[in-house]
């Protein structure tokens, strides 16, 4: 295989199921159960249906197979009440990131988080995410930091996990 020169574009609809089965890659690579076939399918269809308004999606392609994706980074755009530091209100969440087992450690996910940081850049938004332990390194070099409030979580449809 040729080397691949690591550009990530825009998502568009079209990559829908692409970008789903990286994001099912991600969650069992957390370890959590494979999500199912059920989950992707919703999250194939709001993902193509909210791609260029709230949502914002970067991509590498596989050199061999235009076709497939090897990397993905999916975010979630909104306005937030301003605050000091974020007078606009303007947010972004980066929610899904992941590469294919064989085409990890070549820059792939800094392709995509560069292309996103880039967009979110451009329009003054604040952004967040949530770093597994492989992926923090290279957040932190993108100038990620923890936040001098923690963050907390509430579920309506699960009980918080016992304190035991």
């Amino acid at each position: 295989m040729e080397e691949h020169r690591l550009v990530a574009r825009f998502a568009t609809p079209d990559d829908a199921q692409e970008v789903v089965r990286l994001a099912n890659l991600m969650f069992v690579s957390m370890g959590m159960d494979d999500p199912g076939e059920a989950w992707r399918v919703v999250a194939a269809e709001q993902f193509a249906k909210r791609v260029g308004t709230d949502v914002i999606a970067a991509v590498v392609e596989h050199p061999d197979d235009s076709s497939r994706l090897i990397a993905s980074g999916a975010a979630t755009v909104s306005t937030r009440l301003p605050t000091p530091p974020n007078p606009s209100g303007a947010h972004g969440y980066v929610q899904w990131v992941a590469t294919d087992d064989e085409f990890r450690s070549r820059g792939c996910a800094r392709a995509v988080m560069t292309t996103l940081l880039e967009w979110f850049d451009e329009r003054g938004c604040e952004v967040e995410l949530h770093a597994t332990e492989m992926g923090e390194p290279l957040y932190r070099s993108l100038g990620f930091w923890e936040g001098i409030v923690p963050a907390l979580r509430r579920r309506a449809w699960a009980p918080p996990p016992s304190a035991d």
